[in-house]
């Protein structure tokens, strides 16, 4: 395969994984090894996302007319695009997790819904809860006054149950 047609290759690979994504972090991979890289892939593919480390010409060629042209800034310097498929924060906890864990990498910035997010924002974006998590709060939300009310009824009808025994033992006494 010639040069010019594996960077095009390339170039179309990442305009793919742009199209579909919802948010894209930029990190620095300097200092992993192929091993971690492949364990941090994996880890963001059980997330319904990508990582793909990539020449920095052939990333703005491919981000050249969408939302995520803001990352031409932060291409810089030997860097991976983590692609978030269906969550947007769950690749910034995948990626924040496995920076703390190796003490490797570093986020140099994201684009998220069309903005552009600095690298302390990009790092705040993986302490926001997750859709599931916020699925699951608005849930406990809205069943608090049901289950309150159900409780309420319970113990009245079990205090009256309690008290109708009562008055029968005292007159079967």
């Amino acid at each position: 395969m010639s040069t010019k047609a594996f960077k095009s290759d390339k170039v179309a690979q990442i305009k793919e994984k742009i199209e579909k994504a919802q948010v894209a972090i930029v990190t620095e991979y300097q200092g992993m090894s192929v091993e971690e890289i492949t364990k941090l892939r994996r880890a963001l593919q059980a997330e319904d996302g990508d990582y793909m480390v990539t020449k920095n010409t052939l990333a703005k060629l491919a981000i050249k007319g969408t939302n995520y042209e803001l990352l031409a800034d932060a291409l810089t310097g030997p860097i991976a695009i983590a692609f978030g498929y269906g969550d947007q924060v769950t690749p910034a906890k995948a990626l924040s997790k496995f920076i703390k864990e190796t003490k490797k990498g570093e986020i140099k910035g994201a684009v998220l819904d069309g903005k552009f997010l600095s690298a302390a924002e990009a790092k705040a974006l993986a302490t926001l809860p997750s859709k599931a998590e916020i699925y699951a709060k608005m849930l406990g939300c809205l069943k608090s006054p049901a289950s309150g009310v159900a409780n309420s009824i319970n113990a009245v009808m079990s205090q009256l149950t309690r008290t109708m025994a009562a008055v029968r033992d005292t007159k079967t006494a």
